[in-house]
């Protein structure tokens, strides 16, 4: 026998069309900028951000950061835009997913796109690969806890 609150709550999910654009886009937004303040932290200590700023023709950290950060927004959003139902099942089932989500980019980003626009063999493992899969893994596991967090308040 149901429960008058489980038969509310499954009418509430049927017809519920989730969170707004606009709180999807900010959880992606903000999501995307925590993971990317900390996972850039850890690009500095490792001396990356120069390799990040060569995407835009600089050497600068700070430009290589900047270059980061946006890039960190713009993963953000493609996680929350299209996929804002799955960052509403809890917050460990979405910072499990943001983990995922944070490895897949580790093999998109730095394995296969970067090498491809500057011209590098794709997929190509060295020293600093499993610090950058580290560095993805937290990025991602970041994001999909903050962005849970302004999900669940944008209700």
């Amino acid at each position: 026998m149901s429960s008058p609150h489980s038969e509310t709550r499954a009418k509430r999910s049927a017809t519920d069309p989730g969170p707004s654009i606009g709180t999807r886009v900010l959880a992606g937004a903000v999501g995307g900028l925590a993971g990317g303040i900390v996972f850039g932290f850890l690009m500095a200590t490792m001396g990356m951000l120069g390799m990040i700023a060569s995407l835009v023709g600089s050497n600068s950290a700070i430009v290589g950061f900047l270059v980061h950060l946006t890039i960190s927004v713009l993963i953000g959003l493609t996680l929350t835009v299209p996929g804002a139902g799955l960052l509403k099942k809890g917050l460990v089932i979405s910072t499990v997913v943001g983990g995922v989500y944070g490895m897949l980019w580790w093999v998109l980003g730095p394995l296969l796109i970067m090498p491809t626009m500057m011209g590098m063999p794709i997929f190509a493992l060295d020293a600093g690969s499993g610090a950058s899969l580290m560095g993805h893994a937290v990025y991602g596991l970041i994001l999909g806890l903050v962005a849970a967090l302004i999900i669940r308040r944008g209700r």
